[in-house]
């Protein structure tokens, strides 16, 4: 049974990505922030749950190395942990920098780096970062400037990746979702129209895709999974 890692279990895209690969069979290793976040999860007989502090490094790395001992060999992993702020240039400080650094970059960093290593050692495994479309066009990440910054990082640091593992079987590919079709987004957008936007489904099925045998050939891909918005 393949075995994969889903980092922000608890949130809509977390979930959603969860059921997916579940249901195709795979045994799910999830994290969650928080004990509340843990119990909000259903249960499931191929999955574990674990709350991790991913913006502590040793910590994560701890984590990363009592999965691998435990459960031998990691063939993917997920990294949803992130977060997301509004803010010009002008209103945004290097505390508001370093906050959106830590949730959406060193949170991947600190589980990739460890994870990695082993993968590589293993000559395969997948690694799915998730950007954002405000951290690819300056005209959406201007008003977002923190949060555009942070999730360009993670472009750069596929790039890294992929060149390293050149000629072996390990791939770090990024998607890049548009707003999810979520009730929380709804809610907060009421003048949009959420059919143009993509489901936590969606996302979580062109994932599961890109960590299945078929996507074995892909390369340094970018996955812009926008619909119509």
């Amino acid at each position: 049974m393949k075995k994969v890692i889903i980092t922000g279990a608890a949130g809509s895209l977390g979930k959603a990505a969860a059921k997916v690969f579940l249901d195709a069979g795979y045994s799910v290793i999830a994290t969650v922030s928080s004990a509340g976040s843990k119990e909000d999860i259903v249960s499931h007989s191929n999955m574990e749950v674990y709350q991790v502090d991913l913006s502590d490094e040793a910590g994560a790395a701890k984590f990363i190395e009592s999965v691998i001992k435990k459960d031998k060999k990691i063939d993917a992993a997920l990294l949803l942990v992130g977060g997301f702020a509004m803010g010009h240039i002008a209103a945004t400080s290097g505390a508001d920098l370093r906050k959106m650094f830590t949730l959406n970059f060193e949170t991947a960093y600190y589980v990739v780096r460890p994870l990695f290593n082993h993968m590589m050692e293993m000559r395969e495994g997948r690694i799915v970062l998730v950007g954002s479309r405000p951290a690819l066009n300056a005209k959406d990440g201007k008003a977002m400037v923190a949060y555009a910054l942070s999730k360009s990082l993670l472009f750069n640091l596929a790039a890294c990746l992929n060149e390293e593992a050149k000629g072996s079987g390990v791939v770090t590919n990024v998607i890049v979702p548009s707003t999810l079709n979520t009730e929380s987004n709804r809610s907060a957008m009421p003048d949009k129209d959420p059919s143009k936007w993509v489901t936590p489904k969606e996302v979580a099925e062109i994932m599961k895709f890109v960590c299945s045998d078929t996507a074995g050939v892909l390369r340094e891909t970018v996955l812009k999974i926008y619909n119509n918005s």
